[in-house]
């Protein structure tokens, strides 16, 4: 193994815009990470050169010790193939294991000296476009070595079946690794309040000293997470039981759409069975904050697979609160029954034929709400869980207590980091045959060299002879220049150029030529070809015997 351990991604985990549970966790896993400081330096490979910057300014504003140190690099993908071939990585972490782990694991076998570990975790995995993506994991280039980091127990049996299926398909098929490390919160930005804290979040919301704040925090909309309704028709079965909805406070938040008539339909269904319900669109962290703090339960009855994990249930549990949830998904691993807050049962569809075959052909919200509203989550024992903790605030205190010991025993982000870092060096013990890995394509990866050969007249021969131009000697002599369009970064050196062309100060066939220039120039193979066909282009390059080239120096 090598020496320095360098950890590298191609993400930037820091991402602007609209918050989700998605781009809330990747940032915190990197804080951890660089917090927790465990390998020697890190490495980021994006997109363009605009978020590099971008990232390169947040990384320097937030962590200047190991900026200042040299220890972050951020570079763009088109320098990715160079710092492969020559450096030795200790593992790739990607933010989303759907995009790019088998594309990236193409490169490493190519370029690499070692097979290093490539892991990512999963997010939402319902789209209809991750079957494609999916199938992309499965291939001979896949090594023992790539992993994909389940955050449930859910999403370990959703990878296996879909990995069944399209072996059933198209197999069977080599694939990755899998192996459960759930998210984590950062349980000192997220505490149980003291009661000052408590007294002056309950004010802001107007709730009196009787009252019970039930909390939803999701996006608010049926075609994502959860529908509400049914939270509703529970709350009309604890009127008919006996309980005065008038304690209660039924507090929806997250974001919405706008002109989304959903809220508005909710809030008239509340009404006409007595119960309040407000809806606090979009708030930000410390609303956020403020809201767990004023909260006594916390509710989340997710009904739609577009969940995978409940970065939010463990958010409340961090903050205290116990909480009523569907048994689904990655709910299952994060409240335990009984103990952190009470689980109500939910029952599923089966086989959906219809919905599969028309998924592809609608916008995936369409699919999931017509999944999610076949799948039910039982009323009357959701109506019973809510009762039984509004009677009982001892129930509630010893209920929400228990969730934060838990979160503080599991599932802080230095433990998830810390459990990376062991399946890092796990990793490396698996054995892999690299020699049989070089230069195997991906099987979905276009080839465009032999797809597009007919289209022009001729193709690479190594005989060809070359010789340069009086441009080309023009350029070497310093008495003309060269001009190279923004992309071909580390491709068209100036330096190499200049070399290339003195080499070919007599006739050279194009393979000779491409070789020298790889040995002078220390290129592989395909970036001195490119060098030459690139020089030939610009008319550096001529083929011998053609045009009027000069003659050159002996």
């Amino acid at each position: 193994m090598e020496s320095r351990k360098i950890w590298a991604t191609l993400d930037p985990f820091h991402e602007g815009g609209e918050i989700m549970g998605r781009s809330v966790a990747n940032e915190a896993f990197l804080r951890a990470l660089l917090a927790l400081d465990p390998l020697d330096e890190y490495h980021f490979f994006l997109r363009d050169q605009v978020l590099a910057r971008g990232v390169e300014e947040f990384l320097a504003r937030e962590f200047p010790a190991l900026a200042g140190d040299g220890r972050l690099r951020v570079r763009t993908r088109r320098e990715l193939p160079g710092a492969l071939a020559g450096g030795a990585y200790h593992c790739f972490h990607l933010s989303d294991c759907i995009n790019n782990p088998a594309h990236l694991a193409r490169l490493r076998n190519a370029l690499a000296p070692a097979a290093f570990p490539i892991t990512a975790p999963t997010h939402s995995l319902s789209y209809t476009r991750y079957m494609r993506d999916l199938l992309a994991h499965l291939w001979p280039g896949v090594t023992a070595r790539d992993c994909v980091v389940a955050t449930s127990r859910g999403a370990v049996g959703v990878l296996g079946a879909l990995y069944d299926h399209l072996d059933g398909c198209y197999g069977p098929l080599p694939r990755p690794r899998v192996e459960r490390i759930p998210l984590g919160v950062d349980t000192a930005a997220l505490h149980p309040p003291d009661p000052a804290l408590r007294a002056a979040a309950r004010d802001r919301l107007a709730l009196g000293d009787d009252q019970c704040a039930i909390l939803v925090f999701a996006r608010i909309s049926q075609y994502s997470k959860m529908d509400l309704v049914p939270v509703l028709r529970a709350a009309r079965r604890m009127a008919a039981g006996g309980l005065d909805l008038a304690r209660l406070r039924l507090l929806v938040a997250g974001w919405t759409d706008t002109d989304d008539p959903y809220p508005a339909t909710l809030a008239a269904l509340a009404a006409n069975a007595g119960l309040r319900l407000d809806v606090i669109a979009r708030p930000d962290e410390a609303a956020k904050l403020g809201l767990f703090h004023a909260a006594d339960i916390f509710l989340s009855p997710v009904d739609n697979p577009q969940e995978t994990f409940g970065l939010t249930v463990l958010e409340a549990a961090a903050c205290g609160l116990p909480a009523v949830v569907s048994d689904y998904d990655g709910y299952r691993d994060l409240v335990e029954d009984g103990r952190t807050g009470l689980l109500v049962p939910t029952l599923g569809p089966g086989p959906t034929p219809e919905v599969d075959a028309l998924a592809p052909l609608v916008f995936d919200n369409q699919s999931h709400l017509l999944f999610a509203q076949q799948t039910v989550v039982d009323v009357p024992a959701l109506a019973d869980a809510l009762a039984r903790l509004v009677r009982e605030p001892g129930l509630r205190r010893a209920l929400g207590g228990a969730a934060r010991r838990r979160v503080l025993e599991d599932f802080t982000w230095a433990s998830v980091v810390r459990r990376h870092v062991r399946l890092w060096e796990e990793l490396w013990e698996a054995p892999v045959d690299e020699a049989a890995l070089r230069g195997r394509a991906h099987p979905l990866h276009m080839p465009y060299g032999a797809a597009f050969a007919g289209y022009p007249t001729a193709g690479w021969d190594d005989a060809l002879p070359l010789r340069w131009s009086r441009t080309g000697e023009a350029v070497y002599r310093g008495q003309d220049y060269i001009t190279v369009c923004a992309g071909l970064e580390g491709l068209v050196d100036p330096g190499h150029v200049s070399r290339l062309v003195f080499f070919a100060r007599k006739p050279l066939g194009a393979g000779d030529l491409a070789a020298k220039a790889a040995a002078a120039c220390g290129l592989d193979a395909g970036q001195a070809r490119f060098l030459v066909l690139w020089a030939l282009k610009h008319d550096l390059l001529e083929r011998a015997g053609c045009g009027a080239a000069s003659g050159g120096a002996g």
